[in-house]
């Protein structure tokens, strides 16, 4: 009961310290200028993101040195396999007890949230993504933690916009701020930070949008530099050169690259599916999904949580260590058997990542993009080192792969050139990164429209992408614009109805409504303008005769889609419905006209 008692006060005393804090930038607000106020409100925002990451990587990489302590100390290699089970059930478990049966998953729910929601996020986002993907990732789930830091960051982004009643334009790049944060704290990469959050969050931005990503970036990756240690970040020490005689190789890996990513993509949305659509109950589903899992970790220990280990043995050139407590291990000695074993493991990554991802597990796709980079890049160059060709440098091939992959999957060839030089310690590969980038960008868009993490989500219009009109238009609510002042009738009605409404009326059509709201179809001026001057002409024909097909969509289609109806059918108007029941008309100047709203409103600034 004193414990109890104890944490009520704890609780209580924070609750204060909150409202305190709340109260004091209540009153900055008043003071500093609105960009001022930004400025201080994104260095914010950057603290807690980055607080976030450090709490999410130091518990991921204390899991893993705890698993590495226990094979030393016991030789129980298969704890490998039962940590990752135990982490996507508990993950299963929170999820279903507290919060609501339901998580969202994956950077596009940012894409989502600034595209759909006006850059509102739940705020159970700013702890769900920690807890749930701390015990999937770091337990040993194969997936990545930082999918789960941007939804995190966007979170607090987002809801501190909301507590200071901040509008839109400041309310998205509040957001992005948090994505950028969150990026160069997990990467110490100020500047990848700042170009992911611009390549993937925002569809649209001025420079001066810079400087608020700019400052929570760098006060991202100043926090990963004071709080984390160095062992926990993807961080290589060699100072690595380019040699140009090297780049016919290097557009290789780059073309490699490209069908890797096709193929990765591919393979974990269908294994992220058949997983995710077994339907014997959703602990059934994460036992037999993270049963899968276990057996994949037991053969390829590698996969076991985000893979940063064995990307930094690889470019050490040390892959035996790849089969380390495998079946394989005896084998170490025997080159082509490391090549082959590390082919393997590169290739069955999409599915281990696709069942922890579909049994119920969180995180996210970004560190598997580094893992299957980096071991192309190691396949590369020791196979052209074993056939003979040429004594490739391994460790360069190791870390430009991670660039080729990652700009392949997530459609992003900045964030990948970037990050990459910005955690080898300089720019002495920046040729070659750029060539693998691009090339690998270009073939996987080829092949896939949009990236990875938003390709089932894009086609509805429910993220922003590179077409800007139609980010614009799919911002438009056709419930706001939706009219409904035109007169209507009955398909029982008779000439003279239409007449007098034609007569009396500046409409164009007549929808024609049963009495359970139902459209029978319309009819249009152009055609009845004949008979308007002759009415005797038509008193032998039925009306029915007269209705015409209506064009039609509903209410919750996107306005993108009624624009093309629009255009494909030459018409400048087009009935709506609402389950199926008549609910008005929208024009084409009416969508033109809040096309021309959006695109006022909608730039961030």
């Amino acid at each position: 009961m004193d414990r109890i008692k104890k944490r009520y006060k704890i609780f209580i005393a924070i609750n204060k310290g909150v409202h305190l804090l709340e109260g004091v930038f209540g009153m900055l607000q008043s003071v500093l200028s609105a960009r001022q106020f930004l400025y201080l409100s994104s260095v914010l925002v950057a603290i807690s993101s980055g607080l976030a990451v450090i709490v999410l990587k130091t518990f991921a990489h204390k899991v893993f040195e705890f698993t590495t302590y226990v094979n030393a100390l016991i030789k129980l290699p298969y704890i490998n396999s039962i940590l990752p089970v135990a982490g996507i059930l508990l993950t299963v478990l929170v999820v279903r007890k507290f919060l609501g049966g339901k998580i969202e998953k994956g950077t596009s729910q940012v894409m989502i949230a600034v595209a759909r929601h006006s850059g509102f996020m739940p705020k159970k986002q700013m702890y769900a993504q920690i807890v749930t993907s701390s015990l999937t990732v770091g337990m040993g789930g194969s997936a990545g933690l930082e999918s789960p830091i941007a939804i995190t960051g966007a979170a607090f982004g987002s809801n501190y916009a909301k507590s200071f009643h901040l509008n839109y334009k400041q309310r998205t790049l509040l957001l992005a701020c948090g994505v950028a944060a969150g990026i160069a704290t997990a990467f110490n990469a100020p500047i990848a930070g700042v170009l992911f959050a611009i390549e993937v969050v925002l569809a649209d931005m001025s420079v001066s949008a810079f400087i608020p990503l700019i400052i929570s970036s760098a006060t991202g990756a100043l926090m990963a530099n004071v709080f984390m240690q160095e062992n926990i970040l993807l961080h290589f020490r060699e100072e690595l050169t380019f040699d140009f005689f090297n780049t016919p190789y290097y557009i290789l890996l780059g073309v490699l690259a490209g069908f890797i990513s096709v193929y990765h993509a591919r393979l974990f949305r269908k294994t992220e599916h058949m997983i995710g659509s077994y339907a014997s109950g959703v602990y059934k589903r994460a036992l037999t999904g993270a049963a899968m899992l276990a057996v994949l970790i037991f053969i390829f220990p590698s996969l076991f949580g985000e893979g940063y280990e064995s990307i930094k043995h690889l470019s050490l050139n040390q892959a035996e260590h790849i089969l380390d407590n495998s079946l394989a291990a005896p084998l170490q000695s025997n080159t082509w058997i490391v090549l082959v074993f590390v082919a393997v493991t590169m290739l069955v990554k999409a599915v281990a990542t696709g069942l922890t991802l579909g049994s119920g597990g969180n995180g996210g796709n970004f560190a598997p993009s580094l893992f299957v980079g980096s071991y192309l890049g190691f396949i590369v160059a020791k196979l052209v080192a074993l056939t003979g060709l040429k004594d490739l440098p391994v460790n360069n091939f190791t870390v430009v792969g991670m660039a080729a992959v990652l700009s392949g999957l997530f459609h992003a060839p900045l964030t990948a050139v970037f990050l990459i030089a910005e955690i080898t310690g300089g720019y002495g590969l920046i040729v070659p990164l750029m060539i693998v980038a691009s090339i690998s960008y270009a073939i996987s868009r080829r092949y896939d429209t949009y990236s990875m993490d938003i390709s089932a989500i894009a086609d509805k219009g429910l993220v922003f992408t590179s077409d800007k009109d139609r980010n614009i238009l799919n911002k438009i609510n056709l419930w706001m614009i939706c009219k409904k002042d035109v007169e209507i009738l009955s398909p029982e009605a008779s000439w003279e109805e239409a007449r007098q409404v034609f007569a009396t009326t500046a409409q164009e059509f007549i929808p024609v409504v049963t009495a359970q709201h139902k459209i029978t179809g319309i009819i249009r001026f152009d055609t009845i303008r004949p008979y308007l001057l002759h009415p005797e002409s038509i008193q032998s024909l039925p009306f029915s005769s007269m209705i015409t097909e209506a064009p039609s969509a509903s209410l919750y289609d996107h306005a993108d889609k009624v624009m093309k109806m629009m255009d494909e059918q030459h018409i400048s108007y087009i009935l709506l419905t609402k389950n199926n029941e008549y609910a008005g008309y929208v024009t084409k100047a009416s969508l033109l006209e809040a096309y021309r709203y959006n695109l006022k409103n909608l730039r961030i600034e």
